[in-house]
């Protein structure tokens, strides 16, 4: 008895001193259930025990360069996520116990790195699509003194908050509405200069005002996780057909009477036949040629019809013209079509035209053609008959052989000759030089020399 009334004092302080401590922990940490059955943990730490420190609001650490890191976690908003069936230290692998170990990060963005390789474990195929990213390029360079802003680009958690990342598609892999109004709001934490661009277009405007699910947002154009880099040709080669998604959706395009035709008149143009041959056969070699966005912009693409920046205003056009075209006068835009082909409705006058060569053409065509074969025919024919007619004996004295005047005695009476006297009445011979060979030297001395004897 003696003993027990010497311990009672220790024993009823050390009950009180428990109790003092039981009640600063739950002001510091109130206990927030999460889940009824607590999922186990290594180490013997769950998600309520996590939870009943760091569900209190505004709480933080200091990391070794003064930067404040943030490590409340909203608990409504984490048994609402896609990640609330995951154990804490599934993603926070160094922690076994409380209290937690030293973090060795000197900044925020050191701290957010260091855990950039706990999504792969989950999401490998996309981390592998982020590693052959423009994203993972730059990441990979984070440090490199050439490229100071290489360690700012987004890791996973840039866009995805661990703690609150809700479901990105429905039951059938379409992208929830939600998501794609969130989508610009996520890009402008790192381009925010062009977000205020995008903001004001007619996707934008469509997407951030009215939620519309028809227009294009930021990953419909540069992809989700395998983003590459805009500045390429080859990403200036497929942009035609990035836009052609959307625009020749016949499902789409007619609630906004927008045509669907705009891909093949693209193409069967100048610009288009140009450019669609450099993809196909120089895909990486950058071509001069007007695409889509050097007539519409970039991101701050607006309605045609628009009274002040659309193309139907024919400066507008024409602006947009001479960024190729410098010496373009106001009359050059009067040659575009748009991307309608033409009908008795739209642009008579051109359709009229190309209707009256579609006529012409293969007239003139046809009718060369019968011509042509009409000739050969009558050429063949002709010919056939003649084949069975016997054919003629040649007399042409071309053919015969010439018999020298000498040897046959004849005399050459052809009207090229001169007129000689008759033969009776002179008793001399004419012989043409020019059809009777020459006499050799000794026989034409015979003959002077008989005439001088005779003349004596």
């Amino acid at each position: 008895m003696k003993g027990l009334k010497i311990h009672l004092p220790f024993t009823a302080g050390a009950l009180l001193m428990a109790l003092v401590l039981v009640g600063v922990t739950w002001v510091i940490c109130p206990a927030v259930p999460v889940s009824a059955t607590p999922l186990p943990q290594d180490g013997g730490l769950n998600n309520e025990a996590c939870l009943a420190c760091h569900a209190a609001p505004d709480q933080s650490i200091e990391l070794s360069q003064g930067e404040m890191l943030d490590i409340s976690v909203e608990p409504e908003m984490f048994a609402s996520s896609t990640h609330f069936e995951l154990a804490c230290t599934q993603c926070h692998t160094t922690i076994k116990a409380f209290p937690h170990p030293q973090r060795t990060e000197e900044t925020r963005r050191d701290y957010q790195l260091a855990f950039t390789e706990s999504c792969k474990t989950c999401h490998e195929e996309q981390y592998t699509q982020v590693t052959d990213s423009i994203h993972g390029e730059k990441l990979s360079l984070a440090g490199d003194p050439t490229c100071p802003d290489c360690g700012f680009a987004p890791t996973c958690a840039d866009c995805h908050d661990p703690h609150t990342q809700h479901p990105v598609r429905d039951a059938s892999g379409n992208l929830l509405a939600a998501v794609r109004h969130q989508t610009p709001l996520t890009c402008a934490k790192c381009h925010n200069t062009i977000f205020e661009e995008y903001k004001n277009s007619v996707h934008g405007s469509g997407i951030l005002e009215e939620n519309n699910p028809d227009v294009a947002s930021c990953t419909d154009c540069h992809g989700v996780h395998t983003i590459g880099d805009p500045t390429t040709a080859a990403f200036r080669n497929s942009s035609i057909q990035l836009c052609a998604n959307c625009h020749t959706d016949a499902a789409i395009m007619d609630k906004y009477g927008i045509s669907t035709n705009v891909l093949n008149t693209y193409v069967a143009d100048f610009h288009g036949t140009t450019v669609t041959l450099f993809e196909r056969q120089n895909p990486d070699e950058l071509t001069n040629k007007a695409v889509c966005y050097d007539c519409h912009g970039i991101h701050g693409i607006y309605a045609v019809d628009d009274p002040q920046k659309g193309l139907s205003v024919k400066q507008n056009m024409l602006v947009a013209c001479q960024r190729c075209h410098p010496d373009a006068t106001e009359n050059f835009p009067d040659s575009w079509l748009s991307h309608y082909i033409p009908s008795p409705d739209k642009y008579p006058l051109v359709y009229y035209v190309e209707l009256f060569y579609k006529i012409l053409i293969p007239t003139v065509l046809g009718g060369m053609v019968v011509i042509v074969l009409s000739d050969v025919t009558k050429r063949t024919i002709f010919r056939k008959k003649k084949g069975h007619e016997p054919t003629p004996v040649e007399t042409s004295s071309e053919l015969e052989p010439t018999t020298p005047l000498a040897e046959t005695g004849e005399v050459d009476t052809s009207s090229e000759l001169e007129p000689t006297i008759p033969l009776a009445e002179t008793g001399e011979v004419e012989i043409s030089s020019e059809s009777t060979p020459t006499t050799p030297p000794a026989e034409t001395t015979e003959t002077e020399a008989g005439e001088s004897q005779k003349e004596e």
